[in-house]
């Protein structure tokens, strides 16, 4: 899931190998300030829904005359924005509530501690009333209802709560304030909940079934972001590849949204987060192939590389039909990128199963994964039908193999562009050095190269002379023109061999 984020990880939601890009690593703070009658911090954990779902908590706020910091001390009100993908993660997000609990006191009675998103929804009662650790519960449909939620806290000196699902709420008419931007690259969420069920997620009870944002207000937001300078949008969803909107009696597929929005600007790349395989259609990959701007990367989520897993899985896919879908996307789209998420220690993994998933990683040989160890999540179909009966020590070195195997593919994906001129978007200076700067490739590869007086959201075209299993190292050769489309067949990254 991963959902997804952008550029932090969270460290004990999972553990990585190759690029990371889906969730966090430390909370992701308000970056940006404004003044209002009581002012909020507000802190994001979990995957890039989150993160979105942050900007729309800004907008809200700020809509209501509620002002945001970057610094808690000075703040009225603490809002955290949790995950509840994974038990760690839920840890992490406790321990961070005790801490402004313990300040709350001893020195500021009058602060108002809230939760937000998917974790909220699932542990209200807990975290109100057995735990007494907050004073705001507010779970990821109900946002607009925040500013009533906290005016009524502020003058009651009362919890307040609201964590109802909703069938129809997609935020589409909110601009989000991009608080924590670069400026060069922006999350749109396209679509909200799942009903995929799978055994081990908790997501579709956190978050509810699926409904899909009208594509008019999609296109328009993007328009905008264009027009504010913005060179790439990551659209979001649970599982966007069964995104569909009825549209003057027509259908729009995801496909059809990914066309559509390519045709705002030849500058601005597409990505998407997070797909299913069993909704990864032929139109889709073609439209990979055929629009320059949309990128040749999927993240493409197996989860375990043996059939029977996959059935207690509930993936509605065998191995088979996974490695089908691989050979088939290679093919239609050439230099095709492929990320993946991998869960270790299921309910009854066997030595075998677990052989199944290394043997499937050495016939994809992904560029990137992300890799967990399963956790059992409450409410979910395997915390009700199956036992957690692996052992942990059995987790912790089944994820070690995973891991150590997936580092090696990634340097050898790398490794594959070196001598290679790729085509990179500015995001910044690097994290080492501010004599360097770093972007993206189409594959979604870091690249770090010396600054010749680039500036962010420009495309540079970089020389890659030697390379980690994570990023990529070169020479900025040319500023060339600033469309995607101006790009040479060398800028392409070469499928696995």
């Amino acid at each position: 899931m991963r959902t997804p984020g952008t550029r932090p990880i969270v460290s004990d939601i999972g553990i990585l190998s190759g690029e990371a890009d889906q969730s966090l690593d430390t909370a992701r703070q308000v970056s940006s300030e404004s003044d209002g009658r009581q002012m909020v911090y507000l802190e994001t954990y979990g995957c890039q829904m989150n993160v979105s779902d942050s900007e729309i908590v800004a907008s809200v706020l700020r809509g209501s005359g509620f002002g945001l910091t970057r610094d808690p001390d000075s703040a009225d009100v603490v809002l955290i924005n949790t995950c509840a993908i994974r038990e760690n993660a839920e840890q992490k997000v406790r321990r961070r509530l005790e801490t402004f609990r313990s300040r709350k006191q001893k020195r500021a009675p009058d602060l108002k501690l809230g939760v937000l998103g998917c974790m909220a929804e699932r542990l209200r009662e807990k975290l109100l009333d057995e735990e007494k650790l907050v004073d705001l519960v507010v779970g990821p449909d109900a946002y607009r209802d925040l500013p009533n939620l906290l005016d009524a806290s502020l003058e009651s000196g009362q919890s307040a709560v609201n964590v109802q699902l909703s069938k129809e709420e997609t935020y589409a008419d909110i601009s989000p304030v991009r608080y924590d931007s670069n400026g060069v690259s922006a999350f749109v969420s396209i679509m909200r909940g799942c009903d995929n069920m799978c055994s081990f997620c908790v997501v579709p009870f956190t978050r509810g079934r699926e409904r899909s944002r009208p594509t008019a207000s999609i296109l328009d937001e993007c328009a905008k972001l264009v027009d504010a300078g913005y060179r790439e949008v990551t659209v979001l969803g649970q599982n966007v590849n069964s995104y569909r909107d009825g549209v003057n009696g027509q259908s729009v597929s995801f496909a059809e949204l990914l066309h559509r929005i390519s045709l705002l600007s030849p500058d601005l790349r597409i990505r998407y987060s997070t797909s299913h395989p069993k909704d990864c259609s032929d139109e889709l990959l073609h439209v990979h192939r055929e629009r320059d701007n949309v990128c040749n990367f999927i993240h493409l989520p197996v989860q375990h590389g043996n059939t029977a897993m996959l059935e207690r899985m509930r993936r509605t896919y065998s191995r088979e039909e996974y490695l089908a879908l691989v050979e088939r996307a290679r093919r239609i789209v050439p230099g095709l990128a492929l990320s993946t998420d991998i869960i270790a220690g299921f309910c009854g993994e066997t030595e075998e199963e677990h052989r199944d998933t290394l043997s499937l990683m050495e016939a994809v040989r992904y560029d990137h994964a992300f890799n967990f160890i399963y956790s059992e999540r409450p409410g979910t179909y395997a915390s009700k039908k199956y036992e957690d009966d692996v052992p942990e020590e059995v987790k912790k070195r089944r994820l070690s193999e995973i891991i150590e195997l997936q580092s090696a593919h990634s340097l050898e994906s790398n490794q594959r562009d070196v001598g290679r001129v790729l085509r990179v978007l500015v995001e910044g200076p690097s994290r080492k050095s501010d004599e360097q700067l770093c972007g993206r490739t189409d594959s979604n590869k870091m690249v770090v190269f010396d600054d010749a007086g680039f500036v962010k959201g420009q495309y540079v075209d970089v020389r890659v002379e030697r390379c980690t299993s994570a990023t990529l190292l070169g020479t900025a050769v040319s500023s060339g023109a600033n469309k995607l489309e101006a790009s040479s067949p060398a800028t392409t990254v070469g499928a696995p061999q």
